[in-house]
């Protein structure tokens, strides 16, 4: 039972996670080591490889762009930031969000 409840947590977190990088970036921009950071510090565990392949997505969408930064603990730091489509997607999203967590909690009270 235990890891079927693991299972579908993975999937739904999966599922959530560019809502919750669009979240993070509407706050302040963000290298990858930093969102892995924040994003298993609340539960949604993410590795490298998952996270690589959704920035760049969201990049080549047009949601995101970066600049490089000087690090002073090794290479350069590709810092992540929101754009203006990364925003109207994010205000997108809250709305949907909203609504299907309203809905959920209709389904569950009836």
């Amino acid at each position: 039972m235990e890891n079927t409840l693991d299972n579908i947590r993975a999937q739904m977190r999966k599922g959530l996670l560019e809502y919750c990088i669009l979240s993070i970036l509407s706050k302040r921009e963000a290298y990858a080591s930093s969102l892995i950071e924040e994003l298993k510090a609340v539960g949604m565990i993410v590795v490298e490889g998952t996270l690589y392949p959704l920035l760049i997505r969201q990049k080549n969408q047009g949601l995101l762009a970066y600049r490089w930064e000087e690090s002073t603990q090794g290479p350069p730091r590709k810092y992540y930031v929101l754009t203006d489509k990364g925003r109207e997607q994010l205000a997108q999203m809250d709305t949907a969000w909203d609504e299907l967590v309203s809905s959920i909690q209709t389904l569950k009270q009836a």
